[in-house]
């Protein structure tokens, strides 16, 4: 379903706290969210971990004026730029964040307990040191748009002849709640972020809501091998194009910042 990544939340809050446009708590309580709590540990100069609004404040003394996010893969290291022991870390968690003015990265651990209904979640985002390096492959926001809007074309033109597009009382239900949200006017990114980003992002997330709901369906009619084949090979390209895309919007705070 639709998810936003906590390390997208970081990032994009964790942002506008840097450039001044939000306070500090009001930072803090946007990325924790819906989770009981948010903590940070291995940060230089601390002995133990510390809440996010400490953290964020060590952060910029530090010297960190912006915050990347990366969303890799197997056989895609999307967003990440090294070591080989930060980039095994992220690929673990299938995210994280690299600081940008300081050679440090944000893993998170996420952990549960409670009954359903009633989970309570914690996360501490390990501090780990990276590469100063350019991260890899991340587009334009002008490019994850057209690649967006072409990946959805194509994947729905080839899951519809399969009979296996996301359709149905389920997926219904699922788009209704998304709309919802958006006409209810949910902050989609933090202040300062340009429309575009925004607007990259909105179609980046029903993408991928478009592309989980085909798995969550099984084969659907693509019953025969070569057609659960073709399936696969429609959903897999497009599932990369949105976690490219929701790369760039997260990004784009400081890809707008480096360019003046």
């Amino acid at each position: 379903m639709l998810v936003e990544p906590r390390s997208g939340r970081l990032a994009a809050w964790g942002n506008s706290l840097l450039a001044g446009l939000v306070s500090p708590d009001d930072a803090a309580l946007s990325i924790v969210g819906a989770d009981a709590v948010h903590r940070v540990a291995g940060l230089p100069g601390e002995s133990g971990p510390v809440g996010l609004t400490l953290a964020l404040g060590r952060l910029r003394a530090m010297g960190v004026t912006g915050l990347r996010v990366a969303l890799p893969a197997p056989g895609h290291p999307l967003g990440l730029s090294g070591p080989p022991e930060f980039n095994a870390r992220a690929l673990d968690a299938e995210e994280a964040v690299v600081a940008v003015g300081a050679a440090l990265g944000l893993v998170p651990q996420v952990s549960q307990a409670g009954p359903t209904g009633d989970v309570h979640v914690e996360v501490v985002w390990d501090c780990l040191p990276v590469r100063e390096a350019p991260p890899a492959d991340v587009p334009s926001l002008g490019e994850a748009e057209r690649e967006l809007a072409e990946a959805l074309r194509e994947a729905t033109a080839v899951l519809t002849r399969l009979d296996v597009a996301a359709s149905g009382p389920v997926a219904e239900a699922a788009m209704s709640a998304y709309r919802a949200r958006a006409e209810a006017g949910r902050e989609v990114l933090a202040p300062g972020y340009p429309p575009r980003a925004v607007r990259v992002l909105s179609l980046a997330q029903r993408v991928g809501l478009l592309v989980s709901l085909a798995y969550e369906r099984g084969h659907g009619g693509a019953v025969a091998a070569s057609e659960m084949a073709a399936r696969a090979e429609a959903l897999r390209p497009v599932e990369r194009v949105a976690r490219r895309a929701q790369v760039a919007a997260y990004n784009a705070y400081v890809e707008e910042r480096e360019r003046g």
